[in-house]
């Protein structure tokens, strides 16, 4: 890639312009798409064989068939002592709630970040992606951050995770542009409040319990201007993207040129409805302005496409990793 960061394309923005141009130009009425579900799956191993590009725009719902939810029974098992004591009921709401201590938030922030970003998720649903995808010309623009992507093997210069990554840092000075692995801290916090490790070397909590704070000298100040971290997500015009973030974001771009215009296969996985603009949305005008595109639509009860392109759409309603899992068994049969 030529020329500087400054003059590097920004494949988020633009994503977003195509995305507005969307909501002004296709017709909003939708429809669920054309043939049984077989045939869906029968079209889709077509596509996802004849395409000469493959751009993969996943969101929460991927990671929820992967076994990385939010609530119940996974959410009680890391955190029923937040939940007895301040009535938190999964770890959405939880991360906006005003804890009384920067020790006791971080306790809930380092088991958040652990076991959704530096384990391998219960069931091998990126795994099997990958291993549909590997070979093949394929890149992925994600608003996931927790790094699940990279830990079943996909090329990293292949992947923009558009809202950032658990794994990282930044200073709450807004003049600091840099981020920070945050691994080790929140293996130190994790033991801190008494986390041991398994024979997987995966923490978990012990029969004794654990504590819901971490040691004072472990809240996180940054290394470069001594201020207090947060983590790296976009929530306010206060998200850094740093350099990595604006080389993904430019390689986003720089694939989308490139295959302009060719025959190319926009697989959505699991988006919903709360940050359309960035994957769904433009994933329709970029097939409707190309004949020889294709959307196709994999979620759990939110499946559907513009009228306008119906007939270069596959919508699969069902928990994504069974379509997979159908997906791989109709390849190896």
């Amino acid at each position: 890639m030529k020329g500087s960061l400054v003059d590097m394309p920004d494949g988020y923005r633009e994503s977003i312009a195509e995305g507005l141009k969307c909501i002004g130009t296709l017709d909003t009425n939708l429809t669920w798409g054309k043939g049984t579900p077989e045939q869906r799956i029968s079209s889709l191993i077509e596509r996802l064989e004849d395409s000469d590009a493959i751009v993969v725009g996943a969101g929460a719902g991927l990671s929820t068939s992967a076994g990385l939810t939010y609530s119940g029974e996974r959410f009680d098992s890391l955190f029923s002592d937040f939940r007895k004591r301040f009535g938190i009921t999964d770890m959405y709401s939880g991360g906006f709630f005003p804890f009384p201590s920067p020790e006791i938030m971080w306790a809930w922030w380092s088991r958040h970040i652990y076991f959704n970003r530096y384990i391998d998720p219960p069931r091998p649903v990126y795994n099997e992606l990958f291993s549909l995808l590997d070979g093949k010309n394929y890149f992925v623009i994600t608003t996931n951050v927790d790094h699940q992507f990279q830990r079943a093997g996909f090329d990293k210069k292949r992947l923009f995770y558009t809202q950032g990554d658990y794994g990282l840092f930044q200073s709450t000075d807004p003049k600091n542009r840099n981020t920070y692995d945050n691994e080790q801290i929140v293996c130190k916090m994790l033991e801190s409040q008494g986390f041991e490790k398994n024979d997987r070397g995966v923490y978990e909590i012990p029969e004794s319990g654990v504590s819901m704070a971490v040691d004072h000298d472990l809240i996180p100040l940054c290394p470069d201007d001594g201020t207090p971290m947060t983590l790296n997500l976009r929530s306010d015009d206060s998200f850094v993207e740093d350099d990595g973030w604006r080389r993904a974001s430019a390689n986003y771009s720089e694939f989308l040129k490139e295959h302009n215009g060719s025959k190319i296969l926009f697989l959505e996985l699991g988006v919903g409805s709360n940050t359309p603009i960035i994957v769904k949305y433009p994933f329709w005008q970029m097939t409707s302005e190309n004949v020889h595109a294709t959307y196709a639509c994999l979620n759990y009860g939110e499946t559907y496409c513009p009228r306008a392109i119906t007939d270069r759409s596959i919508c699969i309603d069902g928990d994504i990793g069974d379509t997979l899992n159908k997906i791989i068994e109709r390849i190896r049969s």
